[in-house]
């Protein structure tokens, strides 16, 4: 037997190269540039060839990789350096939408443009928003007709559902508020945006993303009032945006207030003091006791944590309600009031099943403690109520109300027999 060491095999033969596939390829979008720039240029302001163009161009140049370039060429003619202006070195289009027209029916047709291209190659969704969001953050790098184009396009895809209202975040940019770069192109862009949809569908969709409360930040700081923006927009005659923003503005107030009113009663403060800060409130505020008076229920009604269990959660309810009826009672001093307060607690019970059983007990208590008045009482009863579970408390409040009016009908005839 050898003592020599015997020599470990190796392994020899030919290096493969790696597959086409696994090559990271190069980011060079110039070709990308050139090829679209070119195909604009055949299909000039004829947008339906744009729109074959594009649709075909999809199957052989890689639109994913490149969905920022396509989308700088479409809109301001080339590639966009930081801060909006166009890149030198590349070759640019006249075909595009910041040298088109500035009118509503050539952005309608530009955005029909965007909407086939992504309807067709639905990956470029999400590059397209992200793409409107920089173009608004480019604002002071384009000139006044640019953004006017790019304000009336922007409200055209707004309305049609092809971006999120998510993209508006970009006009709250520090430098585009402080210059009133954003104010002046808010109202194109909602002056377009309301000239497809109305108010309503223009509010479902800035609350679906949370702009509805935001819209004063359109505004400096020092400008930033509900008064400043309804005089802007009313003297832009977008009165239609003003009024509802100064009703979100109203929201937004009453929704602190209706915390503040928690917090004191979490914290256990007098009733005096409580009653004495709402009022404070509804003075500055400038809000009526009929609203009033459906915040404080909602705040009683959501300081406690009720019992899950229906025999036991009537008796917790009286007790709780009883302690806070002081309250309830100083912001009914009027009969519009009251029946805002029975209306609110048909619907609290209505809406919190384990309550459904509890609603003439709670009537019959602030009936008792003066915060609820006979009149108040047999109006609901007679026609003011809501239909929901109308029924149910119609039958539950049957005797009281019949008590209630035999004891009119009896004060009545004493009175009569006194005089």
């Amino acid at each position: 037997m050898s003592n020599q060491r015997q020599q470990k095999p190796t392994l020899t033969g030919q290096r493969f190269k790696p597959r086409k596939r696994d090559e990271k390829e190069r980011f060079d979008p110039s070709q990308f540039q050139e090829s679209i720039v070119q195909g604009l240029d055949q299909s000039g302001s004829d947008l339906e060839a744009v729109a074959k163009f594009l649709d075909a161009s999809g199957a052989k140049l890689d639109y994913r990789r490149y969905a920022e370039t396509l989308f700088d060429i479409l809109v301001a003619g080339g590639m966009l350096a930081p801060g909006g202006t166009l890149s030198e070195d590349m070759t640019c289009t006249d075909f595009c939408v910041f040298k088109a027209q500035e009118d509503m029916e050539t952005m309608q047709a530009y955005a029909q443009v965007f909407n086939k291209l992504i309807r067709r190659y639905k990956y470029l969704e999400k590059g397209f928003e992200e793409e409107i969001k920089k173009l608004l953050l480019f604002l002071k790098g384009f000139t006044e007709a640019e953004r006017n184009k790019l304000a009336m396009l922007t409200g055209i895809l707004l309305a049609n559902g092809n971006v999120s209202a998510s993209i508006l975040s970009s006009l709250f940019n520090e430098n585009l508020v402080k210059e009133g770069v954003s104010a002046c192109f808010a109202v194109k862009l909602f002056k377009s945006w309301l000239s497809e949809k109305d108010i309503n569908s223009v509010a479902g969709s800035l609350r679906k993303v949370g702009m509805d409360s935001r819209l004063l930040e359109l505004f400096p700081a020092n400008k930033r009032s509900s008064e400043h923006f309804t005089k802007y927009f009313n003297d832009a005659g977008l009165k239609e945006l003003s009024d509802f923003a100064k009703n979100q503005q109203s929201i937004g107030t009453r929704k602190e207030l209706q915390k503040e009113i928690e917090d004191q009663m979490s914290r256990g403060d007098p009733l005096k003091d409580i009653i004495a800060y709402t009022r404070e409130e509804i003075k500055k505020s400038n809000i009526s006791e009929q609203t009033m008076v459906g915040l404080i229920w909602s705040s009683v009604m959501s300081s406690v944590e009720w019992n899950k269990k229906e025999e036991l959660v009537a008796e917790q309810a009286i007790k709780h309600l009883k302690q806070y009826s002081p309250l309830l009672k100083a912001f009914t001093s009027q009969g519009y009031s009251e029946l805002t307060l029975l209306l609110k607690i048909q619907e609290y019970c209505y809406d919190n099943i384990h309550f459904m059983k509890a609603f003439q007990k709670i009537v019959v208590l602030l009936y008792k403690a003066d915060v609820l008045s006979e009149e108040a009482i047999l109006k609901w009863y007679n026609d003011a109520h809501l239909p929901k579970g109308k029924s149910v408390f119609l039958d539950q409040m049957k005797t009281f109300v019949e008590w209630l009016k035999n004891a009119e009908e009896e004060s009545e005839s004493e009175e009569e027999e006194t005089d």
